[in-house]
């Protein structure tokens, strides 16, 4: 699959300390997993999170979903050892918490290599530095940390996210600029499907790949959410044939339900159907 088209719909966060939730994960239907060493391990199962994690991505059985482990920072007592451990993991990117600049990456890389690597932006100084960020040959992906975002913004929640927008717009402009997978921050109320679906929908309107999750139970609301539509495939369909007759007939446009179809609605219908198609994938495998 086309790492480009490859879907990042659901990405669930999964405590590394526990066997029970780490055996549970591979049959949920995600589209990655962050093996969580950082804030869902306390201070005292941190060296046994380690080698529980270490033992189920040896076992395997996680087909297809992406193993994505957060390591905890390289400031704490912990992230050196983390660092180094994760290069013996059968993982296929490091997750960096509290990224606030390229010189994190690079004091990360200078431990665990050439090992892709994505960031947990939930600072400031990380908003204000996400070009840069972005722009590390390591870095692939963003994560949203709003949660302690929010914390250091001193913001009000408000469903719509107003306090929120300046950072997270600068991050998807860092983010598409570099070609990197950019998911949202987690709904914290698991059991308000309606504000899940309220928040997924704005995500998928400002451009995010998909969301993070903190159960399972947001699993089929965030992949419905972040799929294209039957209607969407549809007019993107619709475009592409309506265009390819416009061409073979020598014009340059085309007109789908009273509005003009040009190249660049083409780009993005082939886009729609290209992501369908690797969902699908997904899924059958």
């Amino acid at each position: 699959m086309d790492p480009r088209l490859r879907p990042y719909r659901s990405v669930l966060y999964i405590p590394a300390s526990k066997e029970r939730a780490l055996d549970k994960a591979r049959n949920l239907p995600v589209d990655a997993i962050i093996f969580d060493l950082e804030d869902a391990v306390s201070a005292d199962e941190k060296e046994n999170a380690r080698e529980t994690l270490k033992a189920a991505l040896s076992q395997g059985g996680y087909g297809a979903r992406v193993r994505i482990v957060r390591i905890n920072g390289l400031d704490t007592p912990w992230g050196h050892a983390d660092a180094e451990a994760v290069k013996d993991m059968d993982a296929d990117v490091l997750l960096l918490p509290k990224v606030s600049s390229a010189a994190d990456v690079d004091a990360l890389a200078a431990i665990t290599g050439d090992i892709p690597v994505w960031a947990m932006m939930e600072t400031p100084r990380g908003m204000l530095n996400a070009a840069e960020i972005a722009a590390h040959p390591l870095m692939t992906g963003f994560v949203m940390g709003t949660n302690d975002l929010a914390k250091e913004l001193q913001t009000r929640f408000r469903p719509d996210r107003l306090p929120m927008q300046t950072s997270l717009g600068l991050c998807l402009l860092a983010a598409k600029a570099e070609g990197l997978i950019i998911v949202d921050g987690v709904y914290n109320a698991f059991k308000d499907d309606e504000g899940l679906i309220y928040e997924c929908e704005q995500g998928r309107d400002l451009g995010f790949d998909g969301k993070t999750l903190i159960h399972p139970a947001q699993v089929e609301i965030t992949n419905t959410a972040f799929a294209p539509s039957e209607a969407e495939i549809d007019l993107a369909g619709r475009q592409i044939a309506a265009f390819e007759e416009a061409e073979a007939r020598g014009q340059g446009v085309a007109v789908v339900d009273g509005k003009i179809v040009e190249n660049l609605h083409v780009a993005t219908a082939r886009e729609i159907l290209a992501k369908a198609e690797a969902i699908s994938a997904l899924q059958e495998g």
